[in-house]
């Protein structure tokens, strides 16, 4: 009954939490699609206002006049929109998310006692570590670093190189599958805390200095930019390491870590590629299509490097004698129930596998996922699942805990292609 009730909160906060990523990332991209499409007004009653740059839009059957004023609006507006709840909420429940399905349960689904065999609650606090020091580290170089012609640039190599660093780390100290949502999870966590730390307080001093009559300090504004914009570039790598979990190919391959920098890489030169298009159609910027193919070819250059080998092709022995016209036919004639089952298809032994690696989690006991495995009946009727897991994906057993061998993967691999016989 845990497992039901568990299945059920994390559903609920997947989906909290891939709404309010909707709404922020959706916020997060129109503003800089804004910020890189902003013309110089051409009417004098905009410029004497201090207006700096505006974009006309059609949208919904109306017409939108966006203007951003350089500095500060000559008056404070009564109703001003803040843009932080969407960042609060998505961290809030991808961190309740994260806790529910790999803190509480990290013997299961963050260790892999394969690469560190650490206790549960080591293994929780070093992954929680992550959080703190990168965005520790990563505000440091942008302080120190960030300013000067070409402090984005030096900022960029700095952070590139770190997320490397930790991106090694987290693959070879956790399972797969956790290690690459741990990456994202970290990168996401200092996105938020850009919001928290340093975007939304500058914005608030701004107001202030307003209220009280003073002028503002435009070094809050290009803090809260140059944070904004580091933002936008990691929402990509981060999105891909969050719906990673889905496919097993990626986190479990023997350079995992290079696959998942490999694919960031790419997501974040296509995120280029939009974020200079805005400023090419107006004639700012050149012809921003390099970046779109570079990302393109990073990702086919990554799917060729991972791709299988292909099995050696079992050649006919044309030294025999064909056979008969007589012996095709009979063969071609006998029912499919009259042939012998294969060799590996025993039920018998397929059955003690699954006794011996998989009721941990899914016998009378626990019902992970609602999935129970202890009858020949619950074997059967879940045989292509276990197939999948097991065989194909090979994600089952989690972090193989219970050290499934290849011969054993082999013999559930031959039992299903034997049609998954239960005696």
């Amino acid at each position: 009954m845990e497992g039901y009730y568990l299945d059920w909160v994390n559903l609920l906060l997947r989906w909290a939490h891939i709404i309010a990523a909707i709404a922020w990332i959706g916020a997060s991209f129109y503003f800089v699609m804004l910020d890189n499409s902003l013309e110089k007004p051409r009417d004098q009653e905009s410029l004497d206002k201090g207006v700096g740059g505006e974009q006309w839009a059609v949208h919904g059957g109306g017409f939108y006049n966006m203007q951003k004023y350089a500095v500060q609006p000559t008056r404070l507006p009564e109703h001003l929109h803040w843009s932080f709840w969407e960042s609060y909420s998505t961290w809030l429940t991808g961190f309740a998310l994260f806790t529910v399905s790999y803190l509480w349960n990290a013997s299961t689904y963050l260790i892999d006692r394969s690469k560190m065999d650490w206790q549960p609650g080591t293994a929780v606090a070093v992954a929680l570590a992550f959080f703190v020091v990168f965005w520790l580290v990563y505000d440091g170089i942008c302080r120190l670093f960030g300013r000067g012609r070409h402090g984005d640039v030096v900022v960029g190599a700095l952070v590139a190189v770190f997320i490397a660093a930790a991106s090694w780390l987290a693959c070879h100290w956790f399972a797969g599958r956790a290690a690459f949502l741990l990456v994202g999870a970290m990168m996401a966590t200092t996105m938020s805390a850009n919001v928290f730390f340093w975007i939304i307080p500058g914005q608030r001093k701004n107001v202030a200095a307003m209220k009280a009559g003073l002028p503002v300090d435009p070094v809050h504004g290009q803090r809260g930019k140059q944070r904004s914009v580091h933002n936008t570039y990691f929402t990509l790598p981060v999105v891909f390491a969050m719906m990673s979990n889905h496919y097993s190919v990626t986190y479990t391959h023997p350079q995992n870590w290079l696959v998942l920098l490999l694919i960031m890489l790419g997501g974040a030169a296509v995120r280029q590629f939009f974020v200079v298009r805005h400023r090419f159609k107006l004639g700012n910027a050149r012809n921003p299509l390099g970046y779109a193919l570079l990302g393109v070819a990073v990702l086919g250059l990554t799917l060729m490097w991972m791709r299988p080998e292909p099995r050696p092709e079992i050649r006919a022995d044309r030294s025999a004698p064909a056979p008969s016209a007589a012996a095709t036919l009979a063969a071609s004639v006998v029912p499919p129930a009259a042939a012998a089952p294969a060799p590996g298809a025993d039920f018998g032994r397929v059955q003690k596998v699954v006794e011996q690696r998989c009721l941990l989690c899914h016998g009378a006991q626990v019902q992970m996922k609602n999935v129970r495995l202890d009858s020949p009946q619950e074997i059967a009727s879940h045989a292509q699942a276990i197939y999948q897991q097991v065989v194909v994906s090979r994600v089952m057993p989690m972090s193989n805990s219970t050290g499934m061998t290849d011969d054993e993967r082999a013999l559930i691999d031959a039992w299903f292609k034997a049609g998954a016989p239960t005696r």
